[in-house]
């Protein structure tokens, strides 16, 4: 059927039919927890307001993400520590540096820190899934992300996530993460074996902070995440009926707005300082750990 006023197909809704399903990735999720205002922008605004230019440390942070996911495709004996750095300048991404020079020290940087970091693992010993989608149900939550690795050691499960920001790990990092546990308990129910231990590599560093999950505190992030969904569901309604009128979007105003991708269009997180250059990240004291992105 179609609605009267606008002539759009409607769907008609059954007593007893189940709840419409919201998809959402914990990027999404986190969005709308850290800035309703962001979120609106990023995911809902028709057509989306033009996001600044990627930032140095996004470009960095990728072409070292692209370098370790396609050192497992190549062939046994040219998989070495050493080819990370070829893989590096072939996937370096020249964007957000002040200048060429910037950008060629970072990529040098980048390659030592890739050479540095395969030099500790066994290329006999290939994951499970490299940049894998995984996904779940709960409840009316749809849940989809991507793990850069998935391991198997000793028949366990380990969620590998790299860290490329110059700042360096706190021992909270793994165990309070809520993507992390997510893809633990998508990994879980996907591969129906138990996966508990997650983990994050910082790269530069070769740091590797861990921790083990247990079903409990899994369970307690789930619920974390559909209680978030639950609240963007309700956001996503009324600004399909008020549009930007809609009053659950307010900006979150401080640090972070100088770093935000769409400060350009929100007049209160411009009054929180000046815009951080393109590549201000690359000096770890400069950036807050919410403003971090690898």
């Amino acid at each position: 059927m179609s609605d009267v006023g606008t002539g759009r197909p409607v769907q008609q809704e059954f007593a007893g039919m189940p709840p419409k399903l919201y998809a959402a990735s914990p990027s999404r999720l986190l969005a709308l927890v850290d800035c309703p205002r962001r979120y609106r922008m990023q995911y809902l605004d028709k057509p989306r307001p033009e996001a600044r230019a990627q930032r140095a440390h996004t470009s960095f942070g990728l072409a070292v993400h692209n370098a370790l996911r396609d050192w497992w495709d190549l062939p046994r004996d040219r998989r070495t520590a050493s080819a990370g750095r070829e893989l590096v300048r072939h996937s370096w991404i020249d964007v957000g540096f002040r200048d060429a020079d910037q950008s060629l020290a970072w990529r040098k940087r980048a390659q030592e820190h890739v050479v540095d970091y395969l030099g500790r693992v066994d290329p006999d010993d290939p994951p499970r899934g490299i940049e894998r989608t995984v996904s779940f149900i709960s409840g009316t939550l749809r849940l989809t992300g991507r793990i850069d690795r998935l391991d198997e050691r000793d028949r366990e499960l380990v969620v590998v996530d790299y860290k490329t920001s110059q700042r360096p790990l706190g021992e909270d990092d793994a165990r309070t993460s809520l993507p992390l546990a997510l893809y633990a308990a998508a990994v879980w129910k996907m591969f129906r074996h138990p996966c508990l231990r997650v983990e994050l590599h910082h790269v530069p560093s070769g740091e590797i902070v861990s921790h083990t999950h247990t079903p409990e505190s899994l369970t307690r992030k789930v619920d974390e995440a559909k209680s978030i969904a639950q609240d963007a569901r309700r956001a996503d309604a009324d600004f399909a009926e008020r549009g930007v009128e809609s009053t659950l979007f307010p900006p979150v105003v401080g640090p972070l707005c100088t770093w935000c991708d769409f400060r350009a269009h929100c007049p209160e997180g411009q009054t929180a300082g000046p815009e951080k250059s393109g590549w201000a990240a690359l000096e770890p004291s400069e950036v807050p750990r919410a403003a971090e992105v690898d």
